[in-house]
């Protein structure tokens, strides 16, 4: 039997709750992983469990308390102890961050956050791992999915600011009071921290300059279609001569740039260097089982980790014969029935057709179509016999479509 390494949980809300599942559900892959098999030894909530006794029976501490007090008291307390801490809470890193990692370099423990910003996006890790040696010239954010999601929705379905806020309210996505996030407060937290860790300098939460999307209107979001363009709540840190700006404000977007396509509750930043030129991370920023995954991610990095990649604890079955959506593109003549030709094929395989266009005339004609997925050697299997078929000009050309929509 594996060690048993003790995890002190303070905090045991829609998180927590969700921690303490994944951690259940994982932690014979965890013991596989580090040698050390993971278990909640005691839980401070507002009605149960005792500080004092939790830390001395633990390893470590995950605080998802949230809020400054008492957390900033329990989190000095646990790390001055020698523990190792794991915690989500943004508002506690962005207003006393530089207490707390020189608290944890003195006492020589790991203080890991990497679900205090933008959920299960790995974006703390990335900056302080995979880009650590590149110089950062600008990130720009969509951190807060409350926010995303009520714009998205405004932009869609053409719906008032209110009414968005209630569906957000009504679907989990937004608080009962959701003040700090329609106001920008959470995401100017959250650009503190990643602010911090970008350009290596103290960035305090009341040095990010911020406002939200209340005053938004569907007048605006109608205007911004018509000019192609899109809305977002947009967290911005960037060099500008040889100082640092950091703000959150709505922005209008161009179809181009990397953020314009996060949609509904979804995160995404985008970080840009000369060194790596820009690279864009996205995934759900909120939600319990999401942000329980970060934490376990952290509580995994605080463990003892192998010196090198461990042995695998799986042996999955590989699989070539996947299913997927295909665009189809042919040059064909311009006659009749050569759409029925296709689609007879197609269906007999067992595809059918999402989306079709037909363009030009006589020798310039096209049929170009999407159709829903299945399985690839089916697909291949009509393409191949479509290829023969004497209304073709030249062989036809399909290209898979990722066909997953994250609302």
């Amino acid at each position: 039997m594996a060690e048993a390494f003790r995890i002190g949980l303070l905090g045991h809300g829609t998180v927590g709750g969700a921690f303490e599942t994944l951690l259940t559900e994982r932690c014979e892959q965890i013991a596989a992983i580090t040698g050390l098999r993971p278990e909640i030894s005691g839980v401070l909530t507002r009605s149960r469990g005792d500080f004092e006794e939790i830390l001395g029976g633990c390893d470590l501490i995950v605080e998802l308390m949230g809020g400054l007090d008492p957390a900033r008291d329990y989190v000095l307390r646990a790390i001055a102890a020698g523990r190792h801490v794991v915690t989500a809470n943004k508002q506690l890193l962005s207003h006393h961050g530089e207490e707390l990692w020189g608290a944890a370099r003195e006492h020589g423990v790991q203080l890991r956050f990497e679900a205090s910003v933008a959920g299960v996006v790995p974006v703390i890790r990335v900056l302080q791992e995979s880009l650590a040696g590149a110089r950062i010239d600008r990130i720009h954010g969509i951190v807060n999915g409350t926010t995303n999601y009520i714009l998205s929705e405004m932009a869609s379905r053409g719906c008032s600011y209110a009414d968005a806020l209630a569906d957000a309210q009504r679907l989990g996505y937004a608080e009962a009071d959701p003040t700090e996030d329609v106001n920008g407060r959470d995401a100017a937290a959250k650009m503190a921290i990643l602010a911090r860790l970008a350009f290596d300098t103290p960035v305090h939460i009341d040095q990010v300059t911020y406002e939200g999307i209340e005053l938004i209107t569907a007048d605006d979001m109608q205007y911004a279609e018509d000019l192609g363009l899109g809305l977002k709540l947009i967290g911005t840190a960037e060099r500008i001569d040889g100082k640092l700006a950091v703000r959150v404000h709505p922005a209008f977007l161009y179809s181009g740039h990397p953020l314009a396509s996060v949609h509904g509750p979804f995160n995404a930043v985008t970080v840009e260097s000369e060194a790596i030129t820009e690279i864009t991370m996205s995934g759900p920023g909120a939600g319990g089982p999401q942000t329980a995954s970060a934490v376990l991610g952290d509580v995994i990095s605080a463990m003892i980790p192998p010196a090198s990649t461990p042995e695998t604890t799986q042996a999955l079955q590989i699989v070539d014969d996947v299913e997927s959506a295909f665009y189809l593109h042919m040059e064909v003549e311009d006659r009749p029935g050569v759409l029925a030709e296709v689609a007879a094929l197609l269906g007999a395989e067992g595809a059918s057709i999402k989306s079709v266009v037909q363009q030009g005339l006589g020798e310039r004609a096209r049929l170009v179509m999407v159709v829903h997925p299945l399985l690839e050697s089916r697909f291949f299997e009509a393409v191949a016999r479509i290829g023969s078929l004497d209304f073709l000009r030249s062989p036809p050309r399909a290209i898979r479509v990722i066909d997953e929509e994250f609302v």
